[in-house]
């Protein structure tokens, strides 16, 4: 018998039985227990035991339920600030037909679905209290097409599954700067990186993608395969189903890349160095200035370099750089690429307490560097830019659902920290920051950001009737809300 039935009522009872697939094999199940659970508009559930276990016993992965060994494991997301969320339940997937099944269960029963890969959501999206987190972690195996030049990867894959897999062959594409994160989230919402001036964004280099929407539908998207999907998931994030594959474009690479890290004081004749010089050098060239105390307890500008080119035309291009006059310390050399793509993995590990925003400023103006020597310059939080513009902006606005492609810099302030009791004043030091330097910004990267519906809708500006649309023919019941939003219309 098929249980599909749920109340909608406060629930009490705890189960304290292991369902079969979800622990012990033998124990028998409590058919008429009752298990509590959150719908997506935040009313309480409860869901049959009974149901749960038919569903464990579909899975070729686990399922955990609050009461199972594994279950704190199996619920943890990186940002620590929301490791006391409590998922109703974790489907832990090994298989598509994993995913279809959980996707299948929380739409007939109406359940809050989180979807996590790496589980690096910053405004803690990966997860809920009471929810279904689909858990796509153990999916993960990675393939490359020397022929080809493609990669495929499973959509639980992290960045550094696929750069691995890559550099292996001598090729890459652009991936981001913590290789723990997961490939799916940074996918969908454009994906920034340290090569994405020379090769585009994640997005520009996605082939194809293979999704199981919200009623249980296995879909292909590519430019060729349901067109319109494709284009929405080129920046408009987890919308409109769950990636389960990814197909890149890649790219010859020497694994051995031109930079380094060189420390500069922090100062307007810096920052104006900089107006100049991220607008100015070559694509190759990817240039990240980091605003942290120094050794003295002084802001310093510490400076990330990385050419992705020929390294005697790097020399060349980068020299400057060694010349100016604020420089502290550092050199510019051959170093391999892995070094730099793990480097701060554990910096930003698990368990920390992040906040941050960020926005994207389409020049460096006078007037926003007033901002940036104010605020940095207390040392309170940290601030970094992040190097756009090259490839990046040479795709039309409207070609894909990510449309900010003029912006030259994205912006961000962040705190992250071990102590939660600091949390309250981090952040509103962070808000204050932002706040100042808001009206020198021009849109924000919907991966980073935790922002009100109107400006999420106004963030994808030209493009969002179009999102919309996608989301009432893919989405029309908003199952998949715990992302940057877009409402069915």
């Amino acid at each position: 018998m098929r249980r599909r039935t749920f109340c909608k009522s406060t629930v009490a009872a705890a189960v304290a039985a292991t369902l079969p697939g979800c622990g012990a094999e033998e124990q028998q199940v409590d058919v008429g227990s009752l298990i509590s659970a959150i719908s997506t508009d935040g009313a309480e559930l409860s869901i049959e035991s009974g149901a749960v276990s038919e569903l464990a016993e579909s899975l070729t992965g686990r399922l955990y339920l609050q009461s199972d060994e594994g279950y704190d494991t199996a619920k943890q997301v990186w940002n620590g600030m929301f490791e006391q969320k409590q998922p109703a339940m974790v489907v832990q997937c090994t298989s598509t037909d994993d995913v279809i099944n959980a996707v299948n269960f929380a739409r007939e029963r109406d359940l809050l679905v989180s979807v996590k890969c790496g589980g690096h959501s910053l405004p803690g999206k990966s997860t809920s209290d009471g929810g279904i987190m689909i858990d796509l972690s153990q999916m993960h195996s990675v393939d490359v097409d020397t022929d080809a030049l493609t990669l495929r990867a499973d959509g639980g894959s992290l960045l550094g599954h696929i750069d691995g897999a890559a550099s292996a062959h001598n090729m890459m594409t652009t991936t981001g700067i913590v290789s723990h994160t997961g490939a799916g989230g940074f996918t969908l919402g454009g994906g920034f990186g340290r090569t994405d001036r020379k090769m585009g964004l994640a997005i520009d280099n996605l082939l194809a993608a293979t999704v199981v929407t919200a009623n249980g539908d296995l879909v292909r998207a590519s430019e060729d395969e349901n067109a319109d999907l494709f284009w929405g998931l080129r920046g408009g994030g987890g919308n409109f189903g769950i990636a389960t594959e990814f197909v890149y474009r890649l790219h010859p690479f020497n694994p051995i890349v031109y930079g380094g890290t060189l420390i500069y004081r922090f100062d307007k004749d810096f920052l104006d160095f900089y107006a100049e010089l991220h607008s100015t050098v070559s694509d190759e060239a990817n240039i990240e200035p980091n605003f942290v105390p120094g050794e003295d307890g002084e802001t310093v500008a510490m400076v990330e370099v990385v050419w992705c080119g020929d390294h005697a035309a790097g020399e060349k291009a980068l020299a400057p750089m060694l010349a100016h006059p604020g420089l502290i310390s550092g050199t510019l050399g051959p170093f391999p690429y892995h070094d730099i793509q793990t480097a701060v993995d554990g910096l930003l590990g698990h368990g920390k307490q992040y906040y941050l925003k960020s926005s994207f400023l389409n020049e460096l103006t006078p007037e926003a560097i007033e901002v940036i020597l104010e605020f940095a310059g207390r040392g309170t939080v940290g601030s970094w830019f992040q190097h756009l513009g090259g490839a990046t902006s040479k795709v039309a606005a409207s070609a894909t659902a990510y449309s900010h492609r003029d912006a030259a810099l994205n912006f961000g302030i962040m705190y992250f920290g071990e102590d939660p009791a600091q949390n309250d004043t981090k952040i509103a030091a962070v808000r204050e920051y932002y706040k100042a330097m808001e009206p020198h910004m021009a849109g924000f990267y919907t991966n980073l950001n935790d922002d009100d519906e109107k400006k999420t809708w106004g963030n994808y500006g030209e493009n969002y009737p179009r999102l919309v649309a996608l989301k009432n023919k893919y989405d029309p019941e908003n199952l998949f809300r715990l992302n940057a939003n877009i409402k069915p219309g």
